[in-house]
């Protein structure tokens, strides 16, 4: 099968776009991001996540603000008193504050996901990928003042998200999580929640792993090796992972991965401008196959998004993107 190039899913934010976040001017911004994907050539493209982005809380992209302030039973106002006790909670120094603080029930509130796939789906005729940040990350980033247990408001949050994403007919659903690596302790009550929404996806199913992009930072510490076992057990397509940042020595784990899960390969280092030259993008896929074996790639893309990232260096990006899968299979 040929070997398929994606984005993970951000995209640089159009300058015109902060000062006019209106819904015409957000559609002309989708149609930016989309038709500058379809010229670089990029197979199954993305919004931009777009669709989530707050002008007036950039920080983070969306990736958690735009779900856990939507969703009921979660205040996103607190006091010093919650901060002191969401900064007691490990593995979360990269925060300073919590997102929310949960306080009741979680159910779905005015978050609406199909809306914004809607939305976008009717501006290009490519195959699209709709990425939504996954039940584990979104534990993390809370405090728990109502379940007194990770692994139920896990849950909870994978019910809301699941019934949601079971409404939207993407080529590819993909969960992002950006936690889960330098966690892997978290693993039981993480792969419950994530496959649960998983299950309910009705197209590709894909899961994002990174050790972080904030600030152009990694933010978490650890090894693919340890997450294996967490990998296996994911009831997914293809994973998509990062690699061009920490090299590829680590492929040697991956033999251990379950044949029946592709390895979405991370070719493009969104942490430094350099745009890669199609030949290090072909040589890096030449050394993954030889380490793996054929057809354990289905995908290529960057390691993680691209919304740090000047948008001429990430075109660039993209577009080396393609000339490298396209070098190494000897396409014209």
């Amino acid at each position: 099968m040929p070997i398929l190039t994606t984005v993970v899913g951000s995209y640089p934010v159009p300058h015109w776009l902060l000062g006019d976040a209106s819904r015409v001017t957000l559609r002309d911004a989708i149609m930016v991001v989309l038709k500058t994907q379809e010229l670089a050539g990029i197979d199954v493209i993305a919004d931009g996540e777009l669709n989530r982005f707050d002008p007036s809380h950039p920080e983070t992209n969306g990736m958690i603000d735009y779900f856990v302030t939507k969703m009921d039973g979660i205040r996103s106002r607190f006091s010093v008193t919650d901060i002191r006790k969401f900064r007691e909670d490990a593995g979360l120094t990269y925060r300073t504050d919590p997102a929310g603080i949960v306080t009741g029930p979680v159910t779905e509130g005015v978050l609406n996901l199909p809306r914004d796939y809607e939305f976008t789906k009717g501006l290009t005729a490519k195959p699209l990928k709709f990425t939504c940040t996954g039940p584990h990350m979104l534990t993390k980033v809370l405090t728990d003042r109502f379940y007194a247990d990770r692994a139920k408001l896990a849950m909870a949050i994978a019910e809301v998200l699941r019934d949601q994403l079971s409404n939207i007919d993407a080529s590819v659903v993909q969960i992002d999580e950006a936690n889960i690596s330098g966690h892997p302790e978290d693993r039981e009550w993480a792969l419950a929640a994530i496959n649960h929404v998983l299950e309910g996806v009705k197209g590709t199913r894909a899961v994002h792993i990174c050790f972080g992009n904030y600030g152009g930072q990694s933010v978490q510490k650890g090894f693919w090796k340890n997450l294996m076992p967490f990998l296996n057990g994911l009831k997914v397509n293809h994973l998509v992972l990062e690699f061009a940042r920490r090299g590829y020595d680590e492929l040697e784990a991956f033999r251990e991965l379950n044949p029946a899960i592709g390895l979405g390969l991370g070719v493009v280092d969104i942490k430094d401008n350099l745009i890669e030259s199609p030949d290090t993008i072909a040589k890096r896929l030449e050394i993954a196959e030889k380490t793996l074996g054929p057809g354990r790639v289905p995908f290529i893309h960057p390691d993680c998004g691209f919304w740090m990232l000047q948008r001429s260096v990430a075109d660039g990006k993209m577009r080396a993107l393609v000339a490298g899968r396209d070098l190494y299979e000897g396409r014209k």
